[in-house]
Order: C-alpha cells, then sequence, then structure tokens
C-alpha cells in the first residue's frame, strides 16, 4: 500500500478502530507514576499474541497465578498481525483489540502492571522481518502505519493509569546508529502523545535490546534491557539459533577459548553499559531473560542467580521469557526436573522458587 493511499484509508478506518470500550478503570488507589518512579516490577512475558501464527485470548489463570506468587508485572510482545494486516496496515480486528482490553482488566483485577510491547510492527521484527512490504527504519509506509497503530492504541486504553499500563515501543530494535534508529521511533512517542500526553513508554534499546540510547536520556522514558549473555548458556541447542546445536553443553561459570565468563564479566557486559543512561536519571528493566530448556537445569538455575543479584544491586525490574513454554517456570519440558503438579500445569518449583527469593 503506498504512502497516500495508506493515509487515506487510515483517515477512514480511525473512528472504527477507536470506539471499543477501554478496560474497567480499577477503584484501587495508588500514587500515579512517571518514568523517573516506576516501582521494581519483576514478572513474565505472556506469549497468546507473539508469533502472529496465533491468536489466543490471554489468561486470566496467568494474571492469577503471577499475583498468588507475588509477582507484578506482564509483558505482552505481540504481533501486528494478530489485530491487523500485513497487505493493508489500515485495517484493524476489533475482536484481537477485546483480547487485550481483558489482559488490561486482569492486570487491573490481580494488581499486574500490563506492559504492551510490538513484537512485530509495521516494517519490523527481529524474527523474520523481511516478510513486511517495507521497512520501519527505511521507508515512510512503515512508518506511517507503526505510527497509526500506535495511536490506535493511545486513544483506546487513554486514562488507565500508568501504574496499570505501560506501551513499549519495539521489541528489539536493530544494531544501527541512533541517528538512523531515533527520528523513526521518537514520531512514534510523539504519535502516542498525541493522543495520550502521560502514557508511560518504555523504549528498548538497539542492537537487539543490548545498547542503550543515550539521545534518549532526556525524553522521559524508560529504557529497556536483555539477559541473554551468554548466548552459549542462555541458548544452547535452541533450533532458531544457527550453530547452536555444535556448542558444548555449558557450565556456569562458562568456560570458553578466551577464558571464564562470570559474574564479574557479566556486570561489565549487562549492567556498565548502561551507567551513561543511568547517572543521567532513566530508569531501566529487563523486558527479557532466561535460559532455554536445553541447558542443563543447574547451570541454567546458577546463571540465573547471578543474573538476579546484580540486578538486584543496580535496582532494575525484570520480566522472564516466558511463564508457559521452554524458558518458563510452567510446562518447559526439560528433561532433568522433577515438576510438581500444579493447577493443571508442571511447575519448576526450584525456578519458582529462586525467582521469589528476588522479589523484596
Amino acid at each position: 500500500m503506498r504512502r497516500r493511499t495508506f493515509i487515506k484509508a487510515t483517515a477512514a478506518s480511525t473512528v472504527l478502530a477507536t470506539t471499543g470500550l477501554p478496560a474497567c478503570k480499577t477503584s484501587q488507589k495508588v500514587p500515579e507514576i512517571t518514568a523517573s518512579t516506576i516501582p521494581m516490577w519483576k514478572g513474565f512475558n505472556l506469549l497468546e499474541k507473539f508469533s502472529g501464527q496465533t491468536n489466543e485470548p490471554f489468561r486470566e489463570s496467568d494474571f492469577a497465578m503471577m499475583a498468588d506468587w507475588g509477582f507484578n508485572f506482564a509483558r505482552l510482545p505481540m504481533s501486528y498481525w494478530t489485530w491487523g494486516d500485513v497487505n493493508d496496515w489500515s485495517k484493524i480486528d476489533e475482536a484481537t483489540l477485546k483480547h487485550i482490553d481483558q489482559a488490561i482488566a486482569y492486570g487491573q483485577k490481580y494488581g499486574v502492571h500490563v506492559n504492551l510491547n510490538f513484537h512485530r510492527a509495521p516494517g519490523y521484527c527481529i524474527n523474520r522481518g523481511e516478510l513486511e512490504p517495507y521497512q520501519l527504519f527505511e521507508d515512510e509506509e512503515a512508518q506511517d502505519a507503526t505510527r497509526f497503530h500506535w495511536r490506535t492504541f493511545a486513544k483506546r486504553y487513554k486514562g488507565i493509569p500508568n501504574y496499570e499500563l505501560s506501551f513499549d515501543l519495539l521489541n528489539e530494535p536493530p544494531n544501527i546508529s541512533e541517528e538512523q534508529h531515533n527520528p523513526v521511533m521518537l514520531s512514534v512517542i510523539e504519535a502516542i502523545r498525541d493522543a495520550d500526553p502521560d502514557r508511560l513508554i518504555v523504549a528498548d534499546g538497539i542492537a537487539v535490546g543490548r545498547k542503550p540510547i543515550v539521545g534518549f536520556a532526556d525524553k522521559g522514558l524508560v529504557q529497556s534491557t536483555r539477559g541473554y549473555d551468554p548466548m552459549r548458556v542462555s541458548h544452547h541447542r535452541a533450533s532458531w539459533i544457527p550453530g547452536s546445536d555444535t556448542w558444548s553443553v555449558p557450565d556456569w561459570p562458562l568456560t570458553t577459548d578466551e577464558g571464564t565468563v562470570d559474574q564479574v564479566v557479566l556486570r561489565k557486559r549487562l549492567i556498565e553499559p548502561w551507567q551513561a543512561v543511568v547517572d543521567q536519571g532513566v530508569k531501566v528493566h529487563v523486558g527479557e531473560w532466561g535460559a532455554y530448556n536445553q541447558t542443563p537445569h543447574d547451570v541454567a538455575l546458577a546463571w540465573m542467580e547471578d543474573l538476579l543479584q546484580l540486578w538486584q544491586e543496580a535496582g532494575w525490574g525484570w520480566a522472564l521469557w516466558n511463564l508457559r513454554g521452554s524458558f518458563g517456570v510452567l510446562d518447559s519440558e526439560r528433561s532433568d526436573v522433577e515438576y510438581e503438579e500444579y493447577q493443571g500445569h508442571k511447575l519448576d518449583r526450584k525456578m519458582l522458587t529462586l525467582l521469589q527469593n528476588y522479589l523484596a
């Protein structure tokens, strides 16, 4: 769809796309928050709309379990394919937006903050981004569409407090310069703030979430990083990582030809680079982290504890990828875990307990 045609189409569809009622506001009285006053949010990623290949409603039971265990944060990485159309970016599916309304309502009910993330935005995804007809950091068509989709969300959820809802602009931007990244994403931020000036916004770091965006330090944003280093621990034998099936079984600390990777090295890689924005008052959150189910369980837990200690010292919250699935505490299908039957799931109690030890 060319840019002029897209603009005309979105003008006609905006009213339809924003008439859905937002999730019911909670009566809970909590002080409103800003990017500089966010709490230590800790929780999980929920994947019902992550790939775009499935489009299931979010589960109330997930929110109930998280709250019962003491967690207060749910990141929802979503593909616009679930509510949109890759062949016509002006289309918005109201039925899918109602699923998202319901997730926000679950968060309100159970005291779990909901963070809406565009894992696939018009024109960009870290996974198979070439499937997009235009590219977000190159083409105005994709930029127009991304602004339109986020503006639709901003209008729909205007008035829901920041302590209940935040927007995470784009999952894991590519390894590009700030000069290429920042003008595009600033235009998206402006589109959101035109519709909802006070909405709490999170920006993932560039280089797949690994580098802070220094030029955003004064924009009133939270910045989001990742906790997957070293990949030889977090992604051992992960089918989507080329060559990972040839890696030796990891230990922790990790022994490599270049030396030992331990907590000291992790601090240098994952904490110290972000000091440039932290010193300017930016709050940092770890939007994703975890170890795939082919990493030995004892190794995964030891590595996870070193990361949790570092983030506790830094004052950073986090969201494990995922709650249910191959990185998670439920139904992870590890071969070396004695699972506990729990509400129809298989619970990795040791991993859950480790996470709970760092909730305070």
